[in-house]
């Protein structure tokens, strides 16, 4: 997809990949950009910078996901390109209180479903539309010392996957973002972590990966090549990439980057 002259949203757009991904697609030519964000005065900046406009959504609540789609497509345009970024992360393993785990699921996994919800029906009326995830390496791989972020990354790629598989036949693209660690809030004082030993990348180069990913109409984000040899590494010898990953974990463990 193009994106000159498309009316694009994105989620988490207050700050860090969203508000970089913001700028790359406004740099694109697009029609409208669109910057929601639990920060409303986050959200307005980064539609200042890109001549856009601002919303105030919590996306742990599926009524005001809801609410936001419809209102951009009556009063905007119909939504081209829906970009589900915002995520949070809980340090942690079982021992994580109910509470939280439900918060990181609402907002690192629901939030995709209930966007796709809400929207998928009105793109296939059209024929089609394009749908970016924001997963992270760690839906393809794990994440040491978050037990609550590597699950609900995991099942953010699984929701990525069967979109793609179940709806690529009526017109609906779809890509996920699968980035190591990229220098944000999520990341400050970790830079030195075990998400970081492959390079902290800056948002911009998260951005543009998205950008490229999405010309070519293809699945994974990888701004850091080396997950992909991760992932062949894990599915080649299950056991061997899991001491590999015990080691991280006793170096690592404790001190949890995204």
């Amino acid at each position: 997809m193009e994106l000159k002259d498309k009316i694009c949203v994105v989620t988490g757009a207050a700050s860090g990949i969203g508000k970089a991904l913001c700028e790359a697609i406004a740099a694109e030519g697009a029609k409208a950009v669109v910057a929601v964000d639990l920060d409303l005065a986050g959200a307005e900046a980064t539609a200042k910078d890109v001549g856009g406009q601002a919303f105030q959504v919590d996306v742990s609540d599926e009524a005001q996901i809801a609410a936001m789609i419809d209102t951009v497509e009556a009063e905007i345009g119909p939504i081209d390109l829906f970009v589900s970024n915002a995520g949070i992360l809980s340090i942690g393993g079982p021992e994580v209180p109910n509470s939280q785990w439900q918060k990181i699921w609402e907002i690192n996994v629901m939030s995709h479903v209930w966007a796709a919800r809400h929207l998928v029906p009105k793109m296939i009326a059209r024929g089609g539309g394009y749908l970016l995830n924001t997963a992270s390496a760690a839906g393809l791989l794990n994440q040491v010392g978050s037990a609550p972020y590597g699950v609900t990354k995991h099942a953010a790629v699984g929701m990525a996957e069967w979109l793609s598989m179940t709806y690529g036949d009526q017109g609906i693209k779809v890509s996920c973002l699968c980035p190591q660690a990229v220098r944000t809030e999520m990341t400050r004082g970790h830079e030195e972590g075990v998400a970081a030993q492959d390079g902290m990348l800056e948002p911009a180069d998260a951005a543009r990966a998205c950008i490229e990913t999405i010309r070519a109409e293809t699945f994974l984000v990888l701004p850091h090549p080396s997950v992909l040899d991760y992932m062949r590494m894990k599915t080649a010898d299950y056991d061997r990439w899991l001491s590999g990953m015990r080691k991280l974990n006793q170096r690592f463990g404790g001190r949890v980057e995204g």
